[in-house]
Formats: structure tokens, sequence, C-alpha cells
């Protein structure tokens, strides 16, 4: 039988401010990638994810992002190798804290934002990325996107990689994402996302932006929290994979 994961962003606000529907969300993933604090995300949050997921069974995850909370972590950015890795292992250890409060631990990492698109093709970055890994848990799995540098850099370094594909967002012909500057980056149409999602965990393809059919093998499926009637959309997701004879369950 097919099996697939479910992820999703998770644990991002700050303070007063909430954008995803942890709670909710959270009955339908199977892996919770929780923002660490740099693009989003505070102690309490954090601590509350965890303790969420915990209780769901649902495995926790390290969204790790360039430090920027006004950006969303989504600006372009430039940091040094030996302080990106530092900040990649400090955010993983913050989240530890309350994962094993919760009765858990971290089981894989997972960029985000301007950082997960910088480490598809920059090699250096992506190593700072994996020397931050290391130093928090040399035995954490990595999940990117299929043929990047990151999943690359990882495998040479001896950490478990795993692959991840979206529903909701637009292909470019190589198989990687569609800036979201451009129009049609993010795919709004609950009917199309949720074939789309079949598409990917069966077949391993998906259409891309131009309409051309192309291969991207996952074993994981992000979808995202911060869109409009987002957990509705994965509760139809998860349905129709189940539907479909595609067992939904974590990688990690």
């Amino acid at each position: 039988m097919t099996s697939i994961d479910l992820n999703a962003d998770l644990g991002e606000g700050f303070g007063r401010w909430r954008l995803t529907d942890d709670e909710r969300l959270l009955s339908v993933v199977t892996s919770a990638n929780v923002a660490c604090g740099f693009h989003a995300g505070d102690a309490a949050t954090m601590r509350r994810v965890c303790e969420l997921a915990a209780e769901r069974g649902v495995r926790i995850g390290a969204q790790v992002s360039y430090r920027d909370l006004a950006g969303f972590g989504r600006r372009a950015m430039d940091v040094p190798s030996a302080e990106l890795a530092a900040e990649v292992a400090y955010q993983i250890g913050a989240l530890e804290v309350f994962a094993r409060a919760a009765g858990d631990r971290v089981a894989y990492v997972k960029p985000h934002g301007a950082l997960y698109n910088r480490v598809v093709h920059d090699e250096e970055q992506a190593a700072a990325v994996v020397d931050g890994v290391l130093l928090a848990d040399a035995t954490l799995p990595v999940l990117g996107l299929p043929g990047s540098r990151l999943l690359e850099v990882a495998g040479k370094a001896g950490l478990p990689v795993v692959t991840e594909a979206f529903a909701d967002r637009a292909y470019t012909d190589a198989g990687t994402l569609v800036p979201r500057t451009l129009e049609g980056a993010v795919v709004t149409e609950p009917d199309t996302v949720v074939e789309r999602s079949l598409s990917l965990a069966r077949s391993g393809e998906v259409v891309s932006h131009s309409g051309t059919r192309i291969g991207v093998r996952a074993r994981s499926l992000c979808l995202h929290g911060d869109t409009p009637g987002a957990v509705e959309l994965a509760r139809r997701v998860r349905e129709r994979l189940e539907a479909s004879g595609v067992r939904v369950e974590a990688f990690a």
C-alpha cells in the first residue's frame, strides 16, 4: 500500500498574534513543523504546540529559519556560515526543551521560507544548515525538496533525508517552487489541491506552472497552515488520500 506523511507549518504566532489553527490542524496532519522563534513562534507557543502534538501522536519537527520575525522568514538574507549553523542548532535546542517536557522529542528538521528556497541551490548555506543539525543531534532526519543541495549535503554527512512535495504550490519545469512573488505561485482552488495531493502520493507526478507533467517523488506532503480554509482543506486532502487507498502515516 502506498503511504505518505502529511506535514504542516504550525506555531506561527507571536505574543497575542495567532496565524495557524494549531489544535485543529493537529487532528489532521502526522508531522508538525513547529516555528522556533526566528520567523514566528515564541516560548509559550512552542510549548503549547509540543504538548498538543504529543497528545495526538503527531511528530514534532523543528522549522528553522533565518532570524527574520518582521519578514516572516521570507526575505532573502546573507548570513555567515558559522553564524547560521549556530542559529540552526539554537532553534532545534529550544524546541527540544519543550518537546521533552511534553514527553516527546524533536523528530526531524525542516528549513522555512527564504532559507528553504536558498538551500535548494546554495551549497554553502546548505552545508551551514547541516552543520547546525549535526551540532544539535546527528541522528535527526532533514526534510526538503527532492534534488536540493540541502538533501545532497545532509546525505553525505550521514543524516537521514526525507523528500517532500507541495500540493498548494506551483512548480517550475525543473521541479523547484515558483517564487511567491510571481502570479499563480500558490494554488488556492481546493479541488485542484486535493487532486494534486493524490497525484503526488500515488504517482509522484504533478503538473508544472507551464502545464508540463513532471516527476516529484516525495515521502511527505506539505499543507500550508496559513492559507484561508487550511483546516478544512487539509481534512479533505487526508480523506481523499485514505479513500483512495493511500495510508497516511508519519515518516519519522
